[in-house]
Formats: structure tokens, C-alpha cells, sequence
């Protein structure tokens, strides 16, 4: 097998099915490989893997490669889904996502390729990166709306150096178009949303499955009770859904979010003043950092689709910084990450931690 095979994770979507081809055309030698990451025991109602497969398995055919099928269900369990479940038990908002890209599609993904023979990986992810033989520098793809790198950021450059991007430069228009182009009959199917194990269901509904409901106060900043909650593992920093406690007698008619959750007490606390969910500053540990530069200055992120914001960078130790916002940043959330950003490169990030 030539140094220029590459196995594409064919998730059954029309960007991995486009970056495969765009290998064809570069001269690769492409194989696909279909990643199934859980076990369903109810069905395929919520988890669509069976239906994904069929549609792996005809853009291969039509692209003219060989496709091979994995589970990763019991790493993904172990690695992914119990420190899920351990996170939100501990009153953390977990994000799978970037545990998933770090444990399973950026390493056992990359360590079967290379069993089979194939040095690189490539995936359907939009980010890009220097090129191969540069010092690696993960970098954002070109339409930022729909840049992936924050997904991204807890991955190895150790990792991400073997994987190529070939959606880099493209709008997700263009994708969809060349898949239309090709004949693909995924040129229109919808994104996935969410994670696997549990698609369009109730998120309370699925949680309530694995982690038990410990009704508790909820209060206002001053203490007051205002109603039960129903565990606090349901709720999240900045939620405003779902609370039930609308009309209350002697409170303005406005909106309540939850400001903090409080394991000693299991309280769950809330405002209907939005000024109490900003936040200064925040700690984060289990540092990965993927370029070599440690900027006193950079920009950051606390979710996906967020703008990235100027801050200062304070090191505390080895594996735990302090990121500090020149503007205060809505609804912080321990458990979930900050990405780190100097210009177009995503310098790596952390777990929030406070």
C-alpha cells in the first residue's frame, strides 16, 4: 500500500461521501471505513446506524471503493459514555462530542487504518491544516459557520497529523452540489444533529435512564424557594426551558435561567436577572495544546457557534489555565470546553472547570 492511502470514516453523509471523492480525484488510493460507536437496545427509531450503513455502502459503490466496517461500541462506552454519565452525576455538562473525536474517531479510527495498511485517515470534519511535512498547524476551514475546529481542539497534534481535511476550503453548498453532481442520492440528507444514543428523543427522557432523579430546592440568589427541581444532572448553566415556575405571585413576569447548581445543598438556583450568568473568567484543566505557542493573548470560545472572544491566558500549573475575557461571557459552563485561537489556527483548549 503507497504512502498516499487514506481511509475516509464514512458516516453515510454527504460531507464525508464528498471528501472521499475529492481523495479520488487528488490520486489517492481511498478506502472507506463505516464506524458504528452504540449498541441500540430500542430499536433503530432513535439511533439511525442501520440506515447510515445503507447509505455508506452505496457511496462506495458509486465512488468505486472498498468500504470496511468497525464497532467501537464498547470503547465508546467505557472512554465516552460512562464519564458522559459520571460528568452530569457530578452536576457537570459534559460535551461527547469532543471526547468522542478525541478517543475514538482521532484514535482507534487512525489505529485500525493503519493496521489495514492505510498511513492517513481523512474525514468529513470542516477544518483544515498546514501541509503534510510542515509543522502541523490545525487551522479553521474557510466558511467559519461551519467550522468544526472547537470539536476538535482536545485531539493530539500527534493525532490530528495523520488525518487530512478535504473539506477545507468548501462552503457546505458546494458540497451538497458535488454531491448532486456525482450522483449521490445523500446530496440532500439532512445533518445529523446531536450524538447517536440519543437523536430525536427527550434528552431528560434518555438521562433519566442511567442517572436517578434527586428532586431538590430550587431558589432564587437570595435563597428564597421558589419549586422542586428534579436532579439537578437535568439542568445546565444559562437553561431557561423547562424550570416550571412561570406566574409566580410577587415576581415580575420575565423569564427565570438557572445561575448555579449547588451539589452539597442540591439546590438549583436561578435569576430573572440575565447579568448574574456572566462570567469574568473561568479555570480549565486537561490543557491540550496543539501548537507549540503559549500566548499571554489570544481569542477563545466557550461553545461551538459562539464568537470567539479576546482574552488574557494566566498559567496556573502544567495542565490547568486561567482564561481571562476582556468582555464577561454568558453562562460559563464547567464540564464543557474552551478553545484557544490565534488568528485562523486553533491553538488547542481545556475542560472548564470553574
Amino acid at each position: 500500500m503507497s504512502h498516499d492511502a487514506v481511509m475516509v470514516g464514512i458516516s453515510g453523509g454527504v460531507d464525508s461521501a464528498v471528501a472521499a471523492s475529492r481523495l479520488i480525484d487528488d490520486g489517492h488510493d481511498v478506502a472507506g471505513l463505516f464506524m458504528k460507536n452504540w449498541d441500540e437496545d430500542d430499536g433503530t427509531e432513535y439511533c439511525t446506524a442501520e440506515a447510515d450503513l445503507a447509505d455508506a455502502e452505496r457511496i462506495c459503490e458509486a465512488l468505486g471503493i472498498e468500504l470496511f466496517t468497525a464497532s467501537f461500541a464498547a470503547e465508546y462506552w467505557d472512554s465516552v459514555f460512562e464519564a458522559f454519565l459520571l460528568d452530569y452525576r457530578t452536576g457537570l455538562t459534559p460535551n461527547p462530542d469532543v471526547l468522542c473525536n478525541r478517543e475514538i474517531k482521532f484514535n482507534l479510527f487512525i489505529d485500525y487504518a493503519a493496521i489495514l495498511g492505510y498511513p492517513l485517515v481523512a474525514t468529513g470534519h470542516y477544518a483544515d491544516r498546514s501541509p503534510p511535512g510542515e509543522p502541523f498547524r490545525l487551522l479553521k476551514a474557510a466558511d467559519e459557520g461551519k467550522d468544526q475546529t472547537y470539536f476538535l481542539q482536545a485531539v493530539p497534534a500527534a493525532q490530528l497529523e495523520k488525518c487530512l481535511f478535504p473539506l477545507a476550503e468548501l462552503p457546505k453548498s458546494e458540497v451538497r452540489a458535488t454531491a448532486r453532481r456525482l450522483g449521490l442520492d445523500v446530496h440532500d440528507k439532512k445533518d445529523s444533529t446531536g450524538i447517536c444514543f440519543i437523536g430525536e428523543r427527550r434528552f431528560a427522557d434518555f438521562l433519566s435512564r442511567y442517572v436517578a432523579r434527586d428532586p431538590g430546592p430550587i431558589v432564587d440568589p437570595a435563597g428564597a424557594v421558589l419549586g422542586e427541581h428534579r436532579g439537578l444532572a437535568f439542568y445546565t448553566i444559562g437553561q431557561r426551558q423547562g424550570l416550571g415556575i412561570g406566574g409566580l405571585k410577587d415576581r415580575p413576569e420575565r423569564p427565570w435561567y438557572v445561575s448555579a447548581k449547588t451539589m452539597a445543598s442540591n439546590e438549583l438556583t436561578v435569576t430573572q436577572d440575565e447579568t448574574d450568568l456572566l462570567g469574568g473568567a473561568l479555570t480549565a484543566d486537561t490543557l491540550n495544546w496543539i501548537s507549540s505557542e503559549r500566548p499571554a493573548r489570544c481569542r477563545a470560545k466557550i461553545r461551538h457557534r459562539q464568537r470567539e472572544q479576546t482574552c488574557a491566558i494566566e498559567t496556573i500549573d502544567d495542565d490547568t489555565i486561567r482564561v481571562v475575557f476582556d468582555e464577561p461571557q454568558r453562562a460559563i459552563t464547567p464540564g464543557q470546553y474552551v478553545a484557544l485561537y490565534s488568528g485562523d489556527e486553533c491553538l488547542g483548549g481545556g475542560r472548564i472547570r470553574a
